[in-house]
């Protein structure tokens, strides 16, 4: 019996690990408990990300997925709580850095647009902003799209 070839599941792990030891350290400090990397982490996040599940059910697909773990050099799963934690610590400017960096592995055909939009989030009553001491935050999107047909870039 042959060796399987690899799933497009697999190549994407595979990429998210490329893409994670460029954006980020080994670990967040030098008093780590050094049991996961931040590599790992982030391509769980992904893989989150990418099959649209919860992180419990993520974490039990896992305990099949022997070729998955191998990738990311993954011995143990961690505790679901563990996983949505580093979510919650990692900057917006890790998450900008890796999908811009995932973007230069995307076939682009040369013709692109730009789309630039503003959404003011400036629901609440100015009165009750004052009140509560609420800052309301802008969101500024821009959109590069390939019009032959590919999505290529959100930076926001």
């Amino acid at each position: 019996m042959g060796a399987l070839p690899k799933s497009r599941l697999l190549r994407f792990v595979e990429q998210s690990m490329y893409l994670a030891r460029r954006v980020v350290t080994r670990y967040s400090s030098k008093f780590s408990k050094r049991r996961y990397t931040l590599h790992q982490h982030i391509v769980l996040l992904c893989l989150k990300v990418r099959k649209s599940t919860t992180y419990r059910t993520l974490l039990d697909e896992l305990i099949e997925m022997s070729r998955i773990r191998k990738a990311i050099d993954l011995d143990e799963l961690q505790s679901p709580s563990t996983l949505c934690k580093s979510f919650n610590r990692f900057d917006m400017a890790v998450w900008r850095v890796l999908l811009n960096l995932s973007i230069t592995l995307l076939p682009t055909s040369g013709v692109v647009g730009i789309d630039a939009s503003g959404f003011d989030r400036s629901h609440a009553s100015k009165h009750y902003t004052k009140r509560t001491k609420l800052t309301i935050q802008q969101l500024k999107e821009t959109l590069l799209v390939d019009t032959r047909g590919m999505l290529s870039s959100i930076c926001t």
